[in-house]
């Protein structure tokens, strides 16, 4: 009686491992959407923040977003960082992600390059040109954090920081 107990409930865990098993091991279709899904929001914020800058300064852009991704103050992933608090109307991460207006792209060759953009940062092949880069303003802007951290460079209209010590 005991050992078709046990066996009984050896049978519903592992019925509970083999249900959950998708979670754990997405297929290969679960997993081509996420990146697609990365690639949108990666590419959506380098549209809407960047979108005027030159080539460099829209990877430079992306790569903020990346190098959050691998600081574990932020979300890791592309979507987790580019909407994180995007509920707080002007209190987001990125203004296009909490602004009240449409992220629908309106010119696809502008929409075109963000997306390449995305690739070539999501590939992490690139070097990092921002020097471990976690923030950035417009250069006609001076916001009160950009005190508190340490500036790395300027590219194009916008100028980056890390903090004080690389993460």
């Amino acid at each position: 009686m005991r050992l078709t107990v046990l066996t009984t409930l050896t049978v519903i865990y592992l019925a509970g491992l083999l249900a959950a098993l998708p979670l754990i091991c997405p297929s290969d279709a679960d997993r081509a959407a996420l990146a697609a899904k990365e690639r949108d929001c990666l590419a959506k914020a380098v549209y809407f923040e960047a979108r005027g800058e030159p080539y460099m300064g829209q990877l430079a852009v992306a790569l903020v977003i990346a190098n959050r991704m691998q600081d574990r103050r932020y979300p890791d992933s592309a979507c987790g960082v580019v909407y994180q608090n995007a509920t707080r109307r002007n209190a987001c991460q990125f203004s296009f992600a909490c602004d009240g207006r449409s992220d629908t792209p309106r010119d696809p060759a502008s929409w075109a390059r963000a997306q390449g953009v995305a690739d070539m940062v999501l590939s992490r092949t690139l070097r990092d040109l921002t020097d471990a880069a976690t923030h950035y303003h417009a250069d006609y802007v001076a916001p009160r954090w950009a005190s508190h951290l340490q500036r790395t460079q300027t590219i194009g209209r916008h100028v980056f920081y890390r903090t004080n010590q690389k993460t």
